[in-house]
């Protein structure tokens, strides 16, 4: 179960990596027009191309776990990526996430701990 646990909270982190490189890599990209400047702009923007690396490596983690582990099991782990979201909403976006949405997360975190206990 650990490894299973380490492995889900490894591939959450790619997730969310990949989503935070992906959010950086359309609020560098220019507005959407049908031109060859545009597009070569957004083929070679390097927040896309992280964000492209971070999905491969946490696909790649996903077949992992799935291979080797229930899906039952493996399927809530992914909610902890909930909680590196919004962690990097805070810390890297300087949002502000309002106690509804943390009690949230936390409810999905109690959810999962009932759902990873041994039967």
């Amino acid at each position: 179960m650990f490894k299973l646990i380490c492995c889900s909270i490894i591939q959450c982190l790619f997730l969310a990596l990949g989503q935070v490189f992906l959010k950086l890599g359309l609020e560098k990209a220019e507005r959407f027009t049908w031109t060859w400047k545009f597009f070569r702009d957004f083929l070679t923007n390097w927040w896309l191309l992280a964000s492209g690396l971070s999905m491969i490596a946490a696909s790649i983690l996903w077949f992992y776990i799935l291979k080797r582990h229930d899906l039952s099991l493996a399927y809530p782990l992914i909610s902890f990526s909930y909680i590196f979201g919004t962690l990097a909403a805070v810390f890297i976006f300087h949002e502000t996430v309002p106690l509804t949405r943390w009690v949230g997360v936390l409810f999905i975190m109690i959810g999962v701990a009932f759902l990873t206990r041994p039967a």
